[in-house]
Order: structure tokens, then sequence, then C-alpha cells
């Protein structure tokens, strides 16, 4: 009798332990339906992805992007050649200028050095004749020189002022000249090409403060 007891507990105990496995197989089993239909609709998705139209809209934006890069490559390499070309070309116009307006002052000395030998001492003195005669020489090779690199002198006497070529260093009245006008040149002025190497500094005639010209140009004598 008791070994019947203990043979239905026994089974009893048994089916308990069983149950959560079989619960779990249970639960295995309706999920499994869930998941296989989850990694479909992922497969379906990715497969629309992938459509052949969506392939080519994808290269064409690829295409376009690359075509956009290369132009603004070309570009950018275009502006630096142009750039490039300016500057070398500007080295070569103007890269006198530093020499030619350190060489300004001594043709200005040359010019004071003829300028203050006195024409009848030339005449009684072969010696210093003939010096001035080098010193003529030295000037006009140097003038030259200038010429043939595209310095141009600037010589405005008679000429209107302006302040783009000159600079006004005083007014001088009752000269019979119209207001503005280059009465005195004290040094020339030099051009190179179209760069200003040096203004010329002048003298201007100064008008009748009462009724000016309506054409004279107020000059700054201040500079």
């Amino acid at each position: 009798m008791n070994d019947e007891k203990k043979t239905a507990g026994d089974a009893e105990a048994a089916e308990e332990t069983d149950a959560p496995a079989q619960e779990a197989e249970t639960a295995e089993e309706a999920a499994a339906p869930e998941a296989d239909t989850e990694a479909e609709e992922a497969a379906e998705g990715t497969a629309e992805e992938y459509t052949p139209e969506s392939r080519i809209a994808a290269l064409e934006a690829e295409v376009a992007d690359l075509k956009d890069r290369l132009v603004r490559s070309f570009a950018e390499v275009e502006n630096t050649r142009r750039r490039a070309d300016k500057e070398r070309q500007n080295a070569s116009k103007y890269g006198a200028s530093g020499l030619a307006r350190d060489l300004l002052e001594a043709i200005d000395n040359l010019r004071r050095a003829i300028d203050s030998v006195p024409a009848d001492a030339v005449e009684q003195d072969e010696a210093l004749k003939n010096l001035l005669v080098g010193v003529e020489m030295t000037e006009q090779a140097l003038l030259t020189g200038f010429e043939k690199n595209d310095i141009k002198r600037i010589d405005p006497k008679g000429e209107k002022f302006t302040y783009e070529f000159h600079q006004a260093m005083s007014e001088l009245p009752n000269t019979g000249q119209p207001a503005g006008t280059v009465v005195e040149v004290l040094a020339p002025g030099y051009l190179l090409h179209d760069r200003l190497l040096r203004p010329a500094m002048v003298i201007v005639a100064k008008g009748d403060p009462e009724t000016p010209p309506d054409d004279a140009e107020t000059v700054d004598t201040t500079a």
C-alpha cells in the first residue's frame, strides 16, 4: 500500500517538474512564427531598397556629386594658374621699382651738380668743362636706361596741377599764370609703366582768393 502511494507521489512530482519545460517549449513555438515574420519583412524591405530604380538613382546622385567636385577642382586650378601668371607679370613689370626708386636721388644730385656750375666758369676752365660734360653724359645714360625700362620722367612745368602725379611744396602769388598752374619744378617725378615711383615736387601759381577760377583745384601745401 505504501509503495503504491510512493509511486503515485513520484509521478505527480515528475509531472510538476516537466510542466515548466513544456510551458517554455510552448512559448518558443509561439515566438518562432513571429521571428520568422520579422525576418521575412526585413528581407522584403532590403529587397525594396535595392530595386533597379533606387540603385540607378543612387548612382546618378553619386555621378553628379563627382562631376561637381571635378568642376570645382578645375576652377580652383585655373584660378591658381591665373594668380600665378598675374604675379609673374607684375614681378616682371614692376620688379625694378625698388632699384629705380633708389636711383632717383642719384639722378637728382647729378642734375643739381650740373645746374650749380656757372656758365662763364665753364668757358674759362677746360677741366671744369670736361667734368661737366662727363656728369651730363652720366645723367643722360641713366635716363636712357630708365626709358628702356619704361620709366618715364614727369616734368610738368606750365601744366595744370594734379594730385595724381604732382606734390605741391608751396604756392607762388603774382605769377601771371592761372591758379593751379605749375610754375616751377623742384624735382621731377617718375612713372614705372602705370605705377608712380615718385610725384613731381612743384610750386604752383596762387590765384586771387576772392575770385578763384572755376576749374582750379585746391592745392594742399602741407605735405
